[in-house]
């Protein structure tokens, strides 16, 4: 018999989704939520988070918090001495001037493998192959992300997208969430992340000096992390985060978007 499983990522769209299946508007009702933490969110993402596993909780459905490790501090390590670690997408400049991009792994190594992880768990296999009727995956992508609608690589998982089914957006996710009296989740992704717009990054900048230090300390760590040719860097300028033009004195700023951040498959 398949199961169905929510891959939360305690952004807009996904807790919109847990909370519509909780209430019976998308079924059948997930056997298992699971949300897999990769240690570098904002602290307001933690709180809700955790207020969203209790809501969760008191309609009977599993809600599990799972981890590969947390990102910031491997990442750290690899730029001190050296060792192996998933890479974000960083900007990187040659002795040339040439710039590039790192391929992403820190998606598929501290968000999908630990949900696939837990998904195992708590069916009682250990590999795959024990895995008889696919496992219906719902992912929470809206239809203004609707380039991000794939099938599944895995033979025993059947993605599912019940926003998308919905005809459901983001605004439209969000405006679900007040309209039924439930607070809007902030964006979710890692502090670090090099695919934050220069509006995130101005509005980090601005509002939140915790995070916006502690970005700016992890990208002068790893300028020059072993294993990466030339330097590295946060930022697609490939300048000091704390350099980085962010049009502080504009009245307005360009938003850029969600397309390229590392929801959808990442955490929504």
């Amino acid at each position: 018999m398949s199961i169905n499983v929510i891959s939360l990522g305690v952004g807009v769209q996904s807790s919109c989704m847990a909370l519509m299946a909780c209430r019976g508007e998308i079924g059948p009702k997930p056997d298992l939520i699971v949300f897999s933490d990769p240690g570098w969110e904002e602290e307001e993402t933690y709180e809700y988070s955790k207020w969203l596993k209790a809501e969760i909780e008191k309609y009977g459905i599993l809600v599990e918090f799972t981890s590969k490790g947390n990102i910031r501090e491997d990442l750290l390590k690899a730029a001190e001495d050296g060792s192996r670690v998933a890479s974000l997408p960083f900007f990187t400049l040659d002795d040339k001037g040439n710039t590039g991009m790192v391929m992403r792994q820190c998606t598929d190594e501290y968000k999908i493998q630990p949900v696939r992880r837990a998904v195992k768990r708590f069916l009682g296999v250990k590999t795959a192959r024990e895995i008889k009727d696919p496992v219906a995956m719902w992912m929470g992508i809206s239809t203004d992300e609707i380039e991000r609608v794939k099938p599944s690589q895995e033979r025993w998982i059947v993605n599912r997208y019940p926003l998308i089914e919905k005809m459901m957006n983001r605004l439209d996710c969000s405006n679900w969430l007040e309209r039924n009296g439930y607070p809007v989740p902030p964006k979710s992704s890692c502090i670090g992340c090099p695919f934050h717009s220069d509006a995130t990054w101005l509005d980090m900048k601005r509002n939140k000096p915790k995070a916006w230090e502690d970005a700016v300390m992890v990208d002068k760590a790893i300028r020059n992390m072993p294993r990466m040719k030339g330097q590295v860097f946060l930022h697609r300028s490939c300048v000091p985060l704390d350099e980085v033009d962010l049009n502080e004195n504009q009245l307005e700023f360009n938003f850029d978007g969600f397309g390229n951040e590392c929801e959808g498959m990442c955490g929504v």
